[in-house]
C-alpha cells in the first residue's frame, strides 16, 4: 500500500510530486532545498547555513511521516559545486554520526531548483 506524506513543517511541493511517498515500510522522501517551510524564502548565507536547512527539512518531513534521522538508510546529496565537499560534511555529521550513518553518494552536478548549491533525497525505514 502507497501512502502520501506532506506537512507544513517543510516546503511544500512546487511542482506534481510529493514531500515523501510510503511503501511498506519503506519512507522515500524527495529531494529537499534550502527554502525556510515558515518564509518561502532560500537560505543561502553560506553552505553551512544551506545545508542544515536542508537536512532540518529531511528530518521534519520523516518526523511527520513517523521516522526518523536515525532511520535513514540511504542519502543522495547533489551539489553544484565538489570543493564543498568538507564544509557539508562537518555539517552532515552533525546529523549523522559516522558510527551510524547512511549509505550515500554525494554528486556534482549543473545545476539545481532555483539555483540553490546543495539538494538531499532520502530513503528511510519507518517506525513500526
Amino acid at each position: 500500500m502507497r501512502t502520501i506524506h506532506n506537512t507544513p513543517n517543510a516546503p511544500m511541493p512546487i511542482g506534481p510530486y510529493n514531500q515523501a511517498v510510503a511503501h511498506g515500510n519503506v519512507l522515500y522522501v524527495s529531494g529537499q532545498i534550502a527554502l525556510d517551510p515558515i518564509t518561502g524564502e532560500l537560505e543561502l548565507d553560506d553552505i553551512e547555513t544551506e545545508t542544515h536547512r536542508v537536512l532540518n527539512n529531511v528530518k521534519a518531513i520523516l518526523e511527520a511521516a513517523g521516522s526518523g534521522m536515525e532511520n535513514v538508510l540511504k542519502v543522495s546529496v547533489f551539489v553544484k559545486d565538489m570543493n564543498q565537499f568538507g564544509r557539508i560534511n562537518a555539517v552532515y555529521a552533525q546529523y549523522f554520526p559516522p558510527e551510524l550513518a547512511p549509505a550515500r553518494e554525494l554528486v556534482q552536478v549543473a545545476e539545481l531548483p532555483k539555483f540553490v548549491n546543495i539538494e538531499i533525497s532520502v530513503i528511510a525505514a519507518l517506525n513500526q
